[in-house]
């Protein structure tokens, strides 16, 4: 099959007609300075004059964030490496499927219409969005879009509560432990995870999570990588934990701050600091692929 071979219309379980054989991605980008890239769509492509996102038809073994982000190169030439997509949302037809990738610029972007399946690139402040003609579907998906837009899921995660719930010999290497455990988390980052396993509400939601991982003690030879940050904390891991928190919430109080530990005293200090709770053995199940 060629480079284009997800081109074509799929008539749904519902009846209705879409573009993308194996389904379509869209990237809904936000700059905190300009507001969200729109794409008003050429005449003659479907659904032609509307307001939409850059986006378009995924290719086979593609996945929506990679689809996404390739036609935002492909029609606004905006390079992958300048976004960080923080969630996903999906519209799912059973045999046709359209998934949006929030994504946050990194660095200013030079934006500018790369093909013929544009008319026009805006940057629109939120508030204006439904003031404009929109494509019917972006159009009610919007409200739920917009309530997660600029927002991340920051993952704080209690390594010696974490590695010491299973008997795997952890402690005669504390440091190789949480290393492996630090692996796993990276991963988080290419995979994504289901809000509804890290008490994020939304079925239909998928996020890549800022990850924080607390260590200490014997541990605390690790180091942070691309994709999770690593605290030492000096003597009280817990206390570590709670001002990671308080910090995430002051800086950006909209994020959904989810602490991974099975301590039932600090998980009474961080759900008093707004951050939700989840239990060692569900974030394993979801690091172990369960």
């Amino acid at each position: 099959m060629g480079r284009d071979d997800g081109n074509g219309f799929v008539r749904c379980s519902f009846g209705h007609l879409h573009w993308g054989l194996h389904g379509a991605a869209g990237l809904l980008l936000i700059d905190p300075e300009r507001g969200v890239l729109l794409q008003r769509r050429a005449w003659w492509v479907h659904h032609g004059r509307t307001w939409a996102l850059p986006g378009g038809a995924l290719e086979a073994g593609e996945s929506p964030r990679e689809a996404a982000t390739r036609e935002a190169r492909e029609e606004a030439a905006i390079a992958p490496e300048l976004v960080r997509p923080t969630a996903s949302s999906t519209v799912d037809h059973v045999d046709w499927s359209y998934t949006t990738v929030l994504a946050t610029v990194l660095r200013p972007v030079n934006e500018r219409v790369a093909n013929s399946e544009s008319a026009e690139l805006r940057w629109v402040p939120p508030d204006e969005v439904g003031k404009l003609p929109l494509h019917r579907d972006f159009a009610l998906a919007w409200p739920a879009l917009r309530e997660e837009l600029g927002r991340e899921l920051v993952l704080v995660v209690d390594a010696a509560n974490v590695v010491g719930s299973r008997p795997d010999g952890w402690w005669r290497d504390r440091e190789g432990a949480a290393e492996r455990l630090r692996g796993k988390l990276a991963a988080l980052e290419k995979n994504g995870v289901r809000g509804t396993d890290f008490e994020v509400p939304g079925d239909a939601w998928t996020w890549w999570p800022r990850v924080v991982l607390v260590v200490e003690g014997q541990a605390r030879g690790v180091v942070s990588v691309d994709n999770v940050e690593v605290v030492q904390a000096e003597t009280d891991g817990d206390s570590a934990i709670v001002r990671v928190v308080k910090e995430a919430r002051a800086s950006r109080p909209e994020d959904h701050v989810v602490v991974v530990t099975a301590d039932r005293e600090l998980r009474s200090r961080v759900r008093a600091e707004g951050a939700a709770v989840l239990g060692p053995g569900a974030l394993l199940r979801v690091l172990d692929g369960g």
